[in-house]
């Protein structure tokens, strides 16, 4: 630390004393401007080889020394990764460089989703070294909360490897809407499902109480992002609003109400604004209804809230404007939509790195230095229980013995495995098209030909091959900006050249297809044609060929209805479960392959 850190009082070191007097000793020497810092929680880049960061121009992103020295804060969403000692060196030197602060407030790193296939990179991330399971819609599938939570403890283990301390996620959300594209992320649309594995999720990550070998975990989206308007999500103008038709804003509510009775240590509200409720019509982020009295006063919730990410100011992405998820408030300036958030009763600004604007709202008078110490007190707490006052730093050999060891390996393959749902499986002659034989000659799409080559001779001709194996994915329309493909939107409908394609695979051989359902996809074509269907909700190409050649069963349940027509999904209420009519396949069904 500096020479000058002489005359501060050092007791908050000492883990002898009670957290809440640590607190309090630390937060009576804290300046205003590191007050504000604490504030904000914004994604941060790791340099090449874990060093520290001079920036990351692609998000437009300082240095790692102008966010901790300058800015004074504490807290980011790591954006970017490497190697598992890369990332533990790196979290070493960002904590060297917090305890070289005035104070040496360590940093809490953070991340969204690391063990899953999810491409999104501002929803989730690549898996790289960590094991990979199945997205969230996976684990619903398997419907096993023993699943759930040895996942979120060996996610646990893997993420304290490296330094990371705060889960952004489980995303708790009820996927009532069909369109809707962030439900790959949830665990469908039954919220007595939701509500268990939300719960063993939780637990899995904190323990049974938040210390010094938990991470903390964010739920989200309160109160419930499911009931978007056309299905249409709130990053993006067109998706502002979410209604409640069907009445039923309570029941969104009641996997939070499971989260809270778990301990979950932090919460974020959504970007939508509800509409036609009794509650303020703004963005959740800004809604003091929402956050103060119901999330506080109704629900009990005294943790840590922070709002999702890039409220106050607008922004870049890839180059393209993105503008301030500012729903119902964009007529405010960002300092006056930035006082509106404080006064609402949130702790800190996912996304935003502008304490100087904190501090002048204090300097006004604007909002008192006594709410940034009701905040205060709920960030310093959680980093003082989490321990990282007393220890904040990794070993990078262990994050790499850690890190993708081969057990997490071989426990995210077998859940890969037991997600997969058998949804139509033909007979001809008392013999179903699965499992099949191994060693046939198998012509495949979307999957490595050395991989298929494990189970068969693979031909490059579909009339040569006695089985045809196809991977597709769930429709979706193409709009405009790069990130907004990143959000997969619109018709849940086939286009006519997959429908042809498969049909005419099927005439030339028995044809089974396997589709990426990270949305209710309207499937009725594909079943008519294809002799086998399957689903997965992201799972490695062995993983599958495991499970339709026999080697593994099927136990996968769908985790939503699947729709028959879009004329059925647009007429539904998209905050009521199950409110398609006719469905083609209903909640938990799926094949099994039976005695053989």
């Amino acid at each position: 630390m500096h020479s000058d850190n002489q005359s501060i009082d050092e007791r908050f070191r000492d883990s002898r004393l009670p957290v809440e007097e640590r607190v309090e000793i630390l937060l009576a020497q804290m300046t205003l401007e590191e007050k504000a810092g604490l504030f904000f929680h914004a994604m941060i880049s790791m340099g090449e080889g874990g060093a520290l960061s001079d920036g990351d121009e692609e998000f437009d992103l300082p240095s790692n020394v102008e966010y901790v020295s300058h800015r004074h804060m504490s807290h980011f969403n790591l954006l970017t990764g490497g190697s598992p000692e890369a990332m533990a060196r790196w979290n070493n030197h960002i904590q060297d460089l917090a305890r070289s602060t005035r104070l040496g407030i360590p940093v809490t790193v953070s991340t969204d989703p690391r063990n899953s296939y999810s491409d999104n990179p501002l929803a989730g991330l690549l898996a790289g070294a960590f094991s990979v399971w199945p997205e969230a819609l996976g684990l619903a599938a398997i419907r096993d909360e023993g699943v759930v939570r040895q996942f979120a403890d060996i996610a646990r283990q893997e993420y304290l490897a490296v330094g990371i301390r705060v889960a952004l996620h489980p995303q708790i959300d009820l996927a009532t809407e069909p369109r809707w594209a962030r439900q790959l992320d949830t665990f469908g649309e039954d919220v007595e499902l939701t509500s268990r594995l939300g719960v063993a999720y939780i637990r899995g990550f904190q323990g049974e109480a938040l210390g010094r070998d938990s991470v903390a975990t964010m739920a989200k989206h309160f109160p419930g992002g499911g009931p978007q308007k056309d299905g249409e999500d709130p990053h993006f103008a067109y998706g502002r609003e979410q209604v409640y038709p069907g009445g039923r804003f309570d029941l969104h509510l009641e996997p939070f109400r499971a989260a809270i009775a778990a301990g979950a240590s932090q919460m974020m509200p959504y970007y939508g604004m509800p509409v036609g409720t009794e509650y303020e019509e703004v963005g959740f982020g800004f809604n003091r209804s929402i956050i103060t009295e119901l999330l506080r006063e109704q629900l009990g919730f005294d943790g840590i809230v922070c709002t999702d990410w890039g409220l106050i100011n607008d922004a870049t992405v890839e180059g393209e404007p993105f503008p301030a998820r500012a729903w119902g408030v964009e007529d405010l300036t960002p300092r006056q939509r930035m006082r509106k958030a404080i006064d609402a009763g949130v702790d800190q600004f996912g996304g935003e790195a502008c304490p100087e604007m904190l501090v002048e709202l204090v300097e006004a008078g604007e909002i008192s230095e006594a709410r940034l110490d009701v905040s205060a007190r709920r960030l310093l707490a959680e980093k003082f229980v989490l321990g990282l006052f007393d220890d904040p730093y990794v070993d990078p050999v262990e994050a790499s013995r850690v890190v993708g060891a081969s057990a997490f390996i071989a426990a995210g393959l077998a859940a890969q495995r037991a997600s997969l749902t058998l949804l139509t499986n033909r007979s001809e002659g008392g013999r179903s098209t699965l499992p099949a034989a191994e060693g046939r000659r198998l012509y495949v799409e979307g999957i490595p030909e050395a991989v298929a080559a494990e189970y068969g001779t693979v031909v490059a001709d579909p009339l040569e091959a006695d089985l045809a194996i196809v991977r597709i994915h769930a429709p979706y329309e193409k709009r405009s900006t790069a990130f907004e493909n990143y959000f997969h939107a619109g018709s849940l409908e086939m286009d006519d050249e997959t429908v042809s394609h498969i049909a005419q695979l099927s005439t030339s051989t028995t044809t089974v297809v396997d589709v990426f359902l990270d949305r209710p996809a309207i499937l009725t074509p594909i079943l008519e044609s294809a002799d086998a269907v399957i689903a997965n909700y992201g799972a490695h190409p062995r993983a599958v060929l495991d499970v339709l050649f026999g080697r593994d069963e099927p136990r996968g349940r769908l985790p939503f209805d699947l729709p028959s027509s879009m004329a059925a999904v647009e007429a539904s209420r998209s905050d009521v479960p199950f409110d398609t009519a006719d469905p083609l396949l209903r909640y938990g069904h799926g094949l099994s392959y039976g005695a053989r």
